[in-house]
Formats: structure tokens, sequence, C-alpha cells
């Protein structure tokens, strides 16, 4: 799938957030100043086009609906993070994470233990 702007990942955010909706329905959740209503109905257009989003027609206007989960969006951009930060080794992470003191070597011994469990 194509790669999405700030703003439009902002728009997929609330989108998400909010489930099967119209434009309207996720401006009032953007701070103030709020972007105007053409604005997000242009976003709604480019995340249809990138495939993030299908719509059908209720009343004068469009639903529109998630086409990608967000977990499965994560796991893109958390692939396409390790790839270009940490020479595509997820070990980097985990390393990296330890000497940060983010992750335990005792919670990493508890998490091997339950893999192999599994």
């Amino acid at each position: 799938m194509e790669k999405l702007t700030n703003k439009e990942e902002e728009a997929m955010e609330f989108i998400w957030q909010t489930g099967s909706c119209a434009p309207k329905d996720i401006m009032v959740l953007y701070p103030d100043p709020k972007p105007h209503i053409n604005t997000i109905s242009g976003l709604f257009q480019s995340l249809e086009h990138k495939g993030y989003l299908t719509h059908e027609p209720k009343g004068r206007g469009y639903i529109y609906s998630p086409a990608i989960e967000q977990a499965a969006y994560g796991k893109g951009k958390l692939h396409s993070f390790v790839d270009r930060y940490f020479g595509k080794s997820y070990m980097n992470v985990v390393s990296a994470l330890v000497q940060e003191e983010k992750v335990t070597q005792e919670e990493l011994l508890k998490f091997l233990e339950e893999l192999k469990k599994q």
C-alpha cells in the first residue's frame, strides 16, 4: 500500500477510533483550529484512492469504512521502522530496548518461557 502523509495518518487514526463515519464525524475530533470540512473530505478521498478506505452511499453523502485494520497498518510501520533504523534486525531492536532499560532481562526470560509453552 502507498505510504500515508502525516495528515492522512492522523485522519486514519480518527477513523479507526470512530469506525465507519463521514468526514463531519471526525471533524469534531481535531483540536482547534479545526481543518475545513473540504480538507477532511479531500483526505478521505486520498485515503480511499490509496486503498485505506472504502465507501457506501448514505443519504446525500457517503459513509467511509477502514479497508485495513489499525494493527495491520502498525505492523507495516514497524517493519519499515526496523528496516530503516535497525538494519532489518529485530534483535537490534530488542538489544536497544534492553540497553535503554525499557525491557528487563527478567521480562525477556519470562517472554521466552511463554514462547516455549506455546
